[in-house]
Protein backbone atom coordinates (compact mmCIF):
# COMPACT_ATOMS: atom_id res chain seq x y z
CA UNK A 1 0.00 0.00 0.00
CA UNK A 2 1.33 3.70 -0.70
CA UNK A 3 0.77 5.43 2.53
CA UNK A 4 0.79 9.42 2.25
CA UNK A 5 2.27 11.03 5.58
CA UNK A 6 0.57 14.11 7.12
CA UNK A 7 3.29 15.18 9.46
CA UNK A 8 1.64 17.69 10.96
CA UNK A 9 3.24 21.33 12.06
CA UNK A 10 3.98 21.12 15.27
CA UNK A 11 5.15 17.61 14.78
CA UNK A 12 7.67 18.66 11.64
CA UNK A 13 8.63 21.82 13.29
CA UNK A 14 9.66 20.23 17.08
CA UNK A 15 9.06 16.64 16.69
CA UNK A 16 10.17 15.47 13.25
CA UNK A 17 10.80 11.69 15.30
CA UNK A 18 7.94 11.12 15.70
CA UNK A 19 7.10 11.53 11.60
CA UNK A 20 10.42 9.25 11.39
CA UNK A 21 8.59 6.93 13.98
CA UNK A 22 5.69 6.73 11.69
CA UNK A 23 7.66 6.00 9.08
CA UNK A 24 9.60 3.17 10.31
CA UNK A 25 6.53 1.57 11.46
CA UNK A 26 4.48 1.36 8.28
CA UNK A 27 7.73 0.36 6.39
CA UNK A 28 8.54 -2.56 8.73
CA UNK A 29 5.18 -3.53 7.58
CA UNK A 30 5.73 -3.45 4.13
CA UNK A 31 4.26 -0.25 2.80
CA UNK A 32 5.83 2.34 0.91
CA UNK A 33 5.61 5.99 2.42
CA UNK A 34 5.45 9.35 0.50
CA UNK A 35 5.52 12.91 1.93
CA UNK A 36 3.44 15.21 0.08
CA UNK A 37 5.41 18.18 -0.38
CA UNK A 38 3.56 21.81 0.20
CA UNK A 39 1.73 20.12 3.36
CA UNK A 40 1.26 22.70 6.19
CA UNK A 41 -0.83 23.81 8.81
CA UNK A 42 -4.31 21.47 8.87
CA UNK A 43 -6.13 25.17 10.24
CA UNK A 44 -7.05 23.95 13.90
CA UNK A 45 -5.64 26.88 15.45
CA UNK A 46 -7.05 29.30 12.89
CA UNK A 47 -10.25 27.53 13.66
CA UNK A 48 -10.09 27.18 17.15
CA UNK A 49 -9.55 31.12 17.68
CA UNK A 50 -12.25 31.70 15.38
CA UNK A 51 -10.48 32.87 12.41
CA UNK A 52 -12.41 31.78 9.44
CA UNK A 53 -11.61 33.38 6.52
CA UNK A 54 -7.87 33.23 7.88
CA UNK A 55 -8.04 29.34 7.97
CA UNK A 56 -9.66 29.24 4.08
CA UNK A 57 -5.78 29.87 2.61
CA UNK A 58 -4.29 27.20 4.86
CA UNK A 59 -7.54 24.40 4.00
CA UNK A 60 -6.97 25.32 0.27
CA UNK A 61 -3.44 24.76 0.68
CA UNK A 62 -4.09 21.29 2.24
CA UNK A 63 -6.87 19.74 0.19
CA UNK A 64 -4.18 21.03 -2.98
CA UNK A 65 -1.13 18.55 -1.19
CA UNK A 66 -3.24 15.91 -0.66
CA UNK A 67 -5.45 15.87 -3.67
CA UNK A 68 -2.59 16.27 -5.95
CA UNK A 69 -0.16 13.22 -4.47
CA UNK A 70 -0.85 9.71 -5.56
CA UNK A 71 -1.48 7.51 -2.51
CA UNK A 72 -4.14 4.89 -1.40
CA UNK A 73 -4.52 6.59 2.27
CA UNK A 74 -2.76 9.38 4.14
CA UNK A 75 -1.83 8.73 8.08
CA UNK A 76 -0.66 11.47 10.72
CA UNK A 77 0.41 10.61 14.17
CA UNK A 78 -2.17 13.48 15.94
CA UNK A 79 -5.93 12.69 16.47
CA UNK A 80 -6.55 16.49 16.80
CA UNK A 81 -5.27 17.01 13.28
CA UNK A 82 -6.86 14.46 11.69
CA UNK A 83 -10.11 15.45 13.62
CA UNK A 84 -9.96 18.78 11.82
CA UNK A 85 -9.93 17.57 8.57
CA UNK A 86 -13.22 16.12 9.00
CA UNK A 87 -14.91 18.55 11.62
CA UNK A 88 -13.20 22.23 10.25
CA UNK A 89 -12.01 22.00 7.09
CA UNK A 90 -15.23 21.82 5.15
CA UNK A 91 -17.00 24.00 7.46
CA UNK A 92 -14.41 26.85 6.95
CA UNK A 93 -14.92 25.95 3.23
CA UNK A 94 -18.36 26.24 3.12
CA UNK A 95 -17.88 29.66 5.43
CA UNK A 96 -16.09 31.45 2.70
CA UNK A 97 -18.69 30.30 -0.47
CA UNK A 98 -16.89 27.33 -1.68
CA UNK A 99 -18.52 24.29 -1.83
CA UNK A 100 -16.12 22.46 -4.07
CA UNK A 101 -12.98 22.99 -1.99
CA UNK A 102 -15.53 21.88 1.16
CA UNK A 103 -16.46 18.44 -1.22
CA UNK A 104 -12.44 18.04 -1.60
CA UNK A 105 -12.07 18.34 2.00
CA UNK A 106 -14.09 15.71 2.94
CA UNK A 107 -12.61 13.37 0.11
CA UNK A 108 -9.28 14.29 1.64
CA UNK A 109 -10.52 14.05 5.22
CA UNK A 110 -12.26 10.29 4.22
CA UNK A 111 -8.68 9.13 3.30
CA UNK A 112 -7.00 10.27 6.54
CA UNK A 113 -6.58 8.22 8.84
CA UNK A 114 -4.87 8.97 12.79
CA UNK A 115 -1.99 6.11 13.02
CA UNK A 116 -3.24 4.07 15.52
CA UNK A 117 -6.85 4.18 13.68
CA UNK A 118 -4.88 2.61 10.70
CA UNK A 119 -2.62 -0.17 12.14
CA UNK A 120 -5.95 -1.36 13.96
CA UNK A 121 -8.78 -0.65 11.33
CA UNK A 122 -6.77 -1.11 8.16
CA UNK A 123 -3.93 -2.72 8.43
CA UNK A 124 -5.09 -5.64 11.31
CA UNK A 125 -1.92 -4.39 13.28
CA UNK A 126 -3.21 -5.76 17.36
CA UNK A 127 0.00 -6.86 18.89
CA UNK A 128 2.83 -4.73 18.26
CA UNK A 129 5.20 -7.53 19.82
CA UNK A 130 4.38 -9.59 17.36
CA UNK A 131 3.60 -8.03 14.21
CA UNK A 132 6.46 -5.01 14.31
CA UNK A 133 9.12 -6.46 17.01
CA UNK A 134 8.32 -3.18 19.32
CA UNK A 135 10.16 -3.61 22.35
CA UNK A 136 10.37 -1.12 25.26
CA UNK A 137 11.76 -2.64 29.06
CA UNK A 138 9.94 0.49 30.42
CA UNK A 139 7.32 1.34 32.92
CA UNK A 140 4.43 3.64 31.16
CA UNK A 141 1.11 5.22 31.61
CA UNK A 142 -1.21 6.43 29.10
CA UNK A 143 -2.65 9.26 28.62
CA UNK A 144 -5.88 9.46 25.67
CA UNK A 145 -5.88 13.21 23.86
CA UNK A 146 -9.54 14.87 23.59
CA UNK A 147 -9.79 15.06 19.90
CA UNK A 148 -9.13 11.61 19.27
CA UNK A 149 -11.45 10.31 22.47
CA UNK A 150 -13.93 12.73 21.37
CA UNK A 151 -14.04 13.22 17.91
CA UNK A 152 -12.15 10.33 16.53
CA UNK A 153 -13.90 7.89 18.73
CA UNK A 154 -10.34 5.92 19.05
CA UNK A 155 -11.44 4.05 22.31
CA UNK A 156 -8.58 2.27 23.31
CA UNK A 157 -6.85 1.58 20.26
CA UNK A 158 -3.68 3.45 21.08
CA UNK A 159 -3.62 2.05 24.45
CA UNK A 160 -3.96 -1.63 23.70
CA UNK A 161 -1.58 -1.41 21.02
CA UNK A 162 1.03 0.08 23.75
CA UNK A 163 0.11 -2.43 25.94
CA UNK A 164 1.28 -5.25 23.77
CA UNK A 165 4.77 -3.86 23.26
CA UNK A 166 7.06 -6.34 24.60
CA UNK A 167 8.69 -5.53 27.54
CA UNK A 168 6.79 -2.80 28.02
CA UNK A 169 4.88 -2.57 32.29
CA UNK A 170 1.56 -0.64 31.72
CA UNK A 171 0.13 1.16 34.35
CA UNK A 172 -3.21 2.94 34.18
CA UNK A 173 -3.81 6.78 34.30
CA UNK A 174 -6.43 7.92 36.87
CA UNK A 175 -8.73 10.08 35.41
CA UNK A 176 -7.47 9.53 32.17
CA UNK A 177 -10.38 10.88 30.20
CA UNK A 178 -9.75 14.32 31.41
CA UNK A 179 -8.19 17.04 30.16
CA UNK A 180 -4.26 17.49 29.91
CA UNK A 181 -5.41 21.54 30.10
CA UNK A 182 -3.59 22.37 26.53
CA UNK A 183 -6.83 23.04 24.44
CA UNK A 184 -4.12 24.96 21.67
CA UNK A 185 -4.51 28.77 21.83
CA UNK A 186 -6.38 27.69 25.26
CA UNK A 187 -3.53 27.27 27.17
CA UNK A 188 -2.25 30.85 25.71
CA UNK A 189 -6.00 32.54 26.48
CA UNK A 190 -6.50 31.15 29.80
CA UNK A 191 -2.80 30.16 30.95
CA UNK A 192 -3.92 30.16 35.07
CA UNK A 193 -6.59 27.05 33.89
CA UNK A 194 -4.70 25.64 31.93
CA UNK A 195 -1.59 25.12 34.12
CA UNK A 196 -3.76 24.30 36.68
CA UNK A 197 -5.61 21.72 34.53
CA UNK A 198 -1.41 20.40 33.76
CA UNK A 199 -1.00 19.94 37.32
CA UNK A 200 -3.93 17.73 37.87
CA UNK A 201 -2.45 15.28 35.00
CA UNK A 202 0.96 15.31 36.36
CA UNK A 203 -0.40 14.73 40.15
CA UNK A 204 -2.68 11.45 38.34
CA UNK A 205 0.93 10.58 36.11
CA UNK A 206 3.32 10.31 39.30
CA UNK A 207 0.74 8.62 41.10
CA UNK A 208 0.99 5.72 38.53
CA UNK A 209 5.01 5.35 39.08
CA UNK A 210 5.57 5.13 35.69
CA UNK A 211 8.85 6.25 34.08
CA UNK A 212 7.01 7.70 31.00
CA UNK A 213 3.81 8.90 29.95
CA UNK A 214 2.65 8.47 26.29
CA UNK A 215 -0.31 9.17 24.00
CA UNK A 216 -1.04 10.21 20.89
CA UNK A 217 -0.64 14.22 20.45
CA UNK A 218 2.06 16.15 20.24
CA UNK A 219 0.57 19.00 21.69
CA UNK A 220 -0.48 17.40 24.55
CA UNK A 221 2.63 15.50 25.43
CA UNK A 222 4.49 18.93 25.06
CA UNK A 223 2.17 20.68 27.09
CA UNK A 224 2.67 17.87 30.29
CA UNK A 225 6.68 18.00 28.96
CA UNK A 226 7.09 21.20 29.77
CA UNK A 227 4.99 21.72 33.19
CA UNK A 228 6.73 17.92 34.20
CA UNK A 229 10.09 20.06 33.56
CA UNK A 230 9.08 23.28 35.66
CA UNK A 231 8.57 20.99 38.73
CA UNK A 232 11.38 18.65 38.43
CA UNK A 233 9.13 15.85 37.78
CA UNK A 234 11.21 12.55 36.80
CA UNK A 235 8.41 11.33 34.70
CA UNK A 236 8.82 12.02 31.11
CA UNK A 237 6.30 11.86 27.59
CA UNK A 238 6.41 9.91 24.57
CA UNK A 239 4.57 9.89 21.56
CA UNK A 240 2.91 6.35 20.87
CA UNK A 241 4.77 6.04 17.76
CA UNK A 242 8.10 6.23 19.50
CA UNK A 243 7.11 3.37 21.32
CA UNK A 244 5.80 1.13 18.69
CA UNK A 245 9.31 1.63 16.45
CA UNK A 246 11.95 0.62 19.11
CA UNK A 247 12.73 -2.50 18.53
CA UNK A 248 15.93 -4.08 20.61
CA UNK A 249 18.63 -4.11 17.48
CA UNK A 250 17.41 0.26 17.79
CA UNK A 251 16.00 0.95 20.91
CA UNK A 252 14.45 4.19 21.62
CA UNK A 253 16.42 5.63 24.17
CA UNK A 254 15.04 6.56 27.51
CA UNK A 255 17.93 7.51 29.93
CA UNK A 256 18.09 11.36 29.74
CA UNK A 257 15.93 13.04 27.10
CA UNK A 258 13.86 10.59 25.37
CA UNK A 259 15.15 9.89 22.11
CA UNK A 260 14.51 7.48 19.04
CA UNK A 261 17.94 5.96 17.93
CA UNK A 262 19.04 6.41 14.52
CA UNK A 263 22.03 4.70 13.47
CA UNK A 264 23.38 4.78 10.40
CA UNK A 265 26.60 3.16 8.85
CA UNK A 266 28.74 5.68 7.81
CA UNK A 267 29.01 3.63 4.53
CA UNK A 268 25.29 3.74 3.95
CA UNK A 269 24.16 5.34 0.90
CA UNK A 270 20.79 8.05 1.65
CA UNK A 271 17.91 6.04 0.15
CA UNK A 272 15.98 8.06 -2.94
CA UNK A 273 12.88 7.52 -0.45
CA UNK A 274 14.12 9.57 2.45
CA UNK A 275 11.23 11.06 3.87
CA UNK A 276 10.05 13.40 6.67
CA UNK A 277 13.46 14.15 7.35
CA UNK A 278 15.11 10.84 8.17
CA UNK A 279 16.17 7.27 6.79
CA UNK A 280 13.69 4.40 6.84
Amino acid sequence: MRIALFATCIVDALYPKVALATVRVLERLGHEVVFPPGQGCCSQMHVNSGYLRDALPVVRNHVKAFSTADFDVAVAPSGSCVASLGHQQPMVARSGGDEDLACQAEKVAATTYELSQLLVDVLGVTDAAEQLGSWFPHSVTYHPSCHGMRLLRLGDRQKDLVRSVAGLEFTELPDADECCGFGGTFALKNPDVSAAMAEEKIANIESTGADLCTGGDASCLMHLGGAMARRSTPARVVHFAEILASTRENPLEATGPVELSIPRPASSVPSPHTTAGGTR
